[in-house]
């Protein structure tokens, strides 16, 4: 009999979520439960990414813009962690102006002196089987353009919207297992060599320095073979983890989902566990 998976297919978010708060994991790609608020931060990055969607696919700048604008202000309070300090009515509403200016920045920014691409496709999402590996992967890419440096083959586009700029350094670890996932599913949907995966990142706050806003980094899939492998072990390890872990325990320590999923193993404990009546003198 094959074995019974609690997930359809891994993607890079939510293998990242299960190597960092398994509990918080099960809560959103197994029960499927989608309430955890987002942080202003994060919303702002999703109305970037609107905006330049819009761009990319033949719209002006200001009419981008005012889309990406349109996107955020569309988000409910109830889907925003505005933090304990931002608790009155008054305080979310200027924390939300505050979200409206940081957006306006950043994507002016980045639309100051946008990339020019020969563009593909946009918002390329799809599920692809890999050899070797028991669960397909899926991944969306916010760009599927023409390579500049083989015109044959086709590189794949990412954009974020960051406070702050990730650490200089070759061995971005986060940025090349995210660009192998989207590897495989553009390989499969356009069937033609995938070169490269450029991520552009345009920090939020202006640089105090002059310095650009916007940083370019770039991963050559022929200069990573041993990230591939590292990639497949990882893959097939947490895929077996799956089948043997029954009880998915909190990470109060992550910054991320801490909070959250000790509120969700608190929920789940059985009532009779409450019963005892047990005080800490017993």
């Amino acid at each position: 009999m094959k074995r019974k998976y609690p997930i359809k297919h891994w993607s890079h978010s939510s293998l990242l979520s299960f190597l960092r708060n398994p509990l918080a994991w099960h809560k959103r790609y197994v029960e499927l439960v989608y309430d955890m608020p987002s942080s202003p931060a994060g919303i702002i990055g999703r109305a970037a990414h609107k905006a330049t969607e819009h761009y990319y696919s033949g719209i002006g700048k200001e009419g981008a813009i005012e889309l990406g604008l349109e996107y955020l202000r569309n988000v409910s309070d109830f889907e925003i962690n505005f933090g304990k300090r931002v608790k009155s009515k008054l305080a979310q509403r200027k924390k939300r102006e505050s979200m409206e200016r940081e957006y306006l920045q950043a994507i002016n920014f980045y639309l100051e002196k946008p990339p020019k691409h020969e563009v593909l496709g946009i918002e390329v999402s799809a599920v692809a089987k890999v050899q070797g590996l028991p669960l397909p992967i899926k991944a969306v890419s916010d760009l599927v353009v023409v390579s500049k440096v083989d015109r044959r083959g086709v590189d794949i586009i990412d954009h974020k919207f960051v406070a702050a700029f990730s650490p200089k350094g070759s061995d971005k670890t986060l940025f090349i297992l995210q660009a192998i996932f989207n590897y495989y599913t553009v390989k499969k949907s356009f069937h033609k060599p995938v070169r490269r995966f450029i991520v552009y990142e345009c920090k939020i706050t202006r640089n105090q320095d002059g310095s650009p806003q916007v940083r370019k980094y770039i991963v050559d899939f022929r200069a990573f073979r041993e990230e591939f492998i590292i990639f497949h072990r990882l893959l097939r390890d947490a895929t077996t983890a799956l089948l043997h872990t029954k009880i998915f325990l909190p990470n109060p320590s992550d910054i991320f989902e801490g909070e959250n999923s000790f509120d969700i193993y608190r929920i789940n404990l059985p009532r009779e566990e409450f019963d005892t009546h047990f005080r800490p003198d017993q």
